[in-house]
């Protein structure tokens, strides 16, 4: 795993993070909204699309294209040019292609100190989104295999633990939970998103020390993009070294001031959250 001196080692080295996630260009979700939040956080985010959707899948209507006949040309080309990546991002895939094509560009890209972040968007409310099946869904474990940092919401980390889904888990049992999820590659894991009260509480754990929780106020109601904000704080404070619980802290206190400040100007849930207004916060 990378650390603050060994990233910091060439300041003049432009950090550089792929992330592999869908391209939305209405509703702040997906790679609309990983793109500003890594270049405020000063990492250079390489995109690769593996779908573009016009306007996320919550509004009644949208139209949307594949790319995953094209997605192997971004291995093949990148390796031309010798990129090298401080982490790689996967979030929503749209097929069992799609994880395969992942497991490829990790085995191709992944050098000794690359991070791979995985942020499995597969479902909420203990249900799975309708876009996966079960055999999609079970296929996304495979990663466990692959992840230095996992942040799944507890719907996602109940699915990939094969645990049954509720939302009275004591902190033993979730720290349980996310040791499961860990015990193959060792992986940080965040579980994003608990309701507990009037709050949303994450629970952040790592092998060898305490587990720990953060939690925010809950405030109105369910917005889209918001764990796309949240996991792409913690990507970029990966790559540049800030230690994970510190990482989650901030992304959880990011999220909630962009969803304070969207409250505040009355805009609707399925535009997702305002993160032009607050992104100064991020900047160095």
């Amino acid at each position: 795993m990378q650390g603050t001196a060994d990233i910091h080692a060439d300041h003049n080295r432009q950090r550089k993070a792929a992330v592999i996630n869908d391209f939305t260009s209405f509703g702040r979700c997906s790679l609309a909204v990983t793109i500003p939040i890594l270049s405020a956080m000063k990492v250079q985010c390489c995109p690769v699309p593996t779908a573009f959707f016009t306007n996320h899948t919550g509004f009644d209507s949208f139209a949307w294209t594949d790319n995953t006949p094209h997605l192997d040309n971004y291995v093949e080309e990148w390796h031309k040019l010798g990129l090298r990546f401080d982490a790689i991002q996967t979030g929503f895939l749209g097929s069992r292609e799609q994880v395969a094509f992942v497991h490829r560009f990790i085995t191709a890209f992944k050098m000794p100190k690359t991070i791979v972040c995985v942020d499995p968007v597969m479902g909420d409310y203990g249900r799975l989104y309708p876009t996966y099946d079960q055999d999609r869904a079970e296929s996304m474990r495979s990663f466990l295999d692959e992840a230095d940092i996992l942040t799944p919401n507890l719907t996602e980390a109940c699915f990939l633990a094969d645990v049954p889904y509720r939302t009275d888990f004591t902190d033993a049992e979730l720290d349980a939970l996310c040791a499961r999820l860990a015990e193959r590659n060792g992986s940080k894991v965040v579980v994003s998103g608990i309701p507990r009260g009037d709050a949303l509480v994450n629970f952040i754990y790592e092998r060898g020390r305490p587990s720990s929780l953060h939690a925010e106020p809950k405030i109105g109601g369910d917005r889209s993009g918001t764990g796309d904000v949240f996991a792409s704080v913690i990507l970029a404070d990966a790559v540049n070294g800030m230690d994970f619980e510190k990482s989650v802290r901030k992304a959880s206190a990011f999220t909630a001031s962009a969803v304070q400040r969207t409250v505040e100007m009355g805009l609707p849930p399925k535009d997702g959250l305002a993160i032009e207004e607050v992104l100064g916060e991020l900047v160095p």
